[in-house]
């Protein structure tokens, strides 16, 4: 269990490491910024919900704490110089910052969820801020200054701790004076673009992403922000960001006429932001196929409803019901959806995502949330092999 996690091996000092958390956006941050440190020495390991990486090359290990430490120690022994590692709130909160001490922290943002596994939203910020509490001395942070809680985040860093604030506007207005902002961002299907304002030297004045999204130009300051302050020269930090291929289920697009997009979204503020991105890409009307896991924090179910309410067409079904009536948790979506006039329930993922993408016009986008890559739907006693991105490819051969 991860209360009982050892002390990390000695060998951990040989490795700088960097540490990301955040509601969302700590997969992909932890992606483009393993790409950005390349530029200083390869390998660069990683390791992610989505598993365990060697640059881009997954490794077969266990996704327990020792598998954790037998990537770490592969990308050591291979000649790396650093790693990143997505940290959740949950390691967090039992000391994961203790077990695999960190030299440099990125805070991505911080909204409604997990609260299932907190007693509030107080110890769920109380829990991220351990990562930056642990820094050493010349170790840094990297917060994002358009989001309340890195105010928060900046009172615990110890002395000697650099600190970067970045920020996108579609956030909001900067609380705090800004090192690296977008002042621009343009959306197409192609991926992301950004003009660039900043105050650190050498920083290039555009930034493109393979990646679609106000919320993946947010993720790669953050990783550029990072990998400077690692030591990496910001052009060419910049171009291995550009390059970086997207994580999977993060806006993944499939089809052109209708455009469907996979994405892992599962919180309201994910959700609003996905869907944002997505309607300004959108030529005809938006539709939402969703759902919310089971036995997983109820309380965001309003939100999620609510934010939902931003899509043309909603059509409400199953995500990992596990052992909970997805009747019940539909029930609970809909209260954020009263008065939308276009919503329809079909527990049925599979059939859900065939019946929108069948009933689309051509200039239209479909967003399929929840699950992004998942290969399995959890319903509590059984797991049924389902792939969203598999349903919305054969449901587009089939048009």
């Amino acid at each position: 269990m991860l209360a009982r996690l050892p002390p990390p091996p000695a060998w951990h000092r040989e490795l700088v490491s960097h540490g990301v958390t955040g509601t969302n956006g700590k997969t992909s941050t932890v992606g483009l910024l393993a790409a950005a440190l390349g530029t200083l020495a390869r390998p660069v390991a990683s390791v992610t919900t989505l598993g365990s990486f060697l640059d881009d090359v997954e490794l077969p290990a266990p996704r327990t704490h020792a598998g954790v430490l037998q990537s770490l120690n592969e990308g050591r022994l291979r000649g790396g110089k650093h790693a990143v590692l997505e940290m959740t709130s949950e390691a967090l909160a039992v000391g994961y910052a203790q077990a695999w001490p960190c030299q440099g922290a990125i805070f991505t943002n911080l909204s409604h969820d997990h609260l299932d596994a907190h007693r509030s939203p107080e110890h769920y910020l109380a829990s991220k801020a351990q990562l930056f509490m642990a820094l050493p001395p010349g170790g840094y942070a990297v917060l994002n200054g358009c989001d309340a809680s890195s105010a928060l985040l900046a009172e615990v860093l110890p002395a000697g701790v650099r600190l970067l604030h970045y920020g996108v506007a579609s956030r909001g207005e900067p609380l705090s004076p800004l090192d690296l902002e977008a002042v621009e961002v343009r959306l197409g299907f192609w991926g992301s673009a950004a003009k660039l304002r900043s105050n650190l030297a050498g920083m290039p004045e555009h930034l493109s992403l393979r990646a679609i999204g106000h919320e993946h130009v947010e993720n790669a300051l953050a990783a550029l922000c990072g990998a400077i302050l690692a030591g990496a020269e910001p052009q060419a930090a910049a171009l291995a960001i550009e390059q970086a291929a997207p994580r999977p289920g993060r806006f993944e697009v499939h089809g052109t006429g209708p455009h469907v997009v996979i994405d892992f979204a599962h919180s309201p503020d994910a959700l609003a932001r996905i869907l944002g991105s997505a309607r300004a890409l959108c030529q005809g009307a938006l539709w939402l196929v969703f759902g919310a896991g089971g036995k997983r924090d109820k309380d965001k179910r309003l939100g999620m409803g609510q934010a939902a309410s931003r899509a043309d067409h909603v059509i409400l079904t199953c995500d990992n019901c596990r052992d909970e009536d997805p009747r019940d948790i539909c029930a609970a979506l809909l209260a954020g959806l009263v008065g939308h006039a276009h919503t329809a329930v079909e527990l049925d993922r599979e059939r859900a995502i065939r019946e929108a993408i069948g009933q689309a016009g051509p200039e239209d986008v479909i967003v399929v949330a929840g699950r992004g890559p998942e290969r399995e739907l959890d319903l509590g006693s059984r797991r049924i092999p389902l792939v969203d991105a598999d349903v919305a490819e054969a449901a587009l051969r089939a048009r």
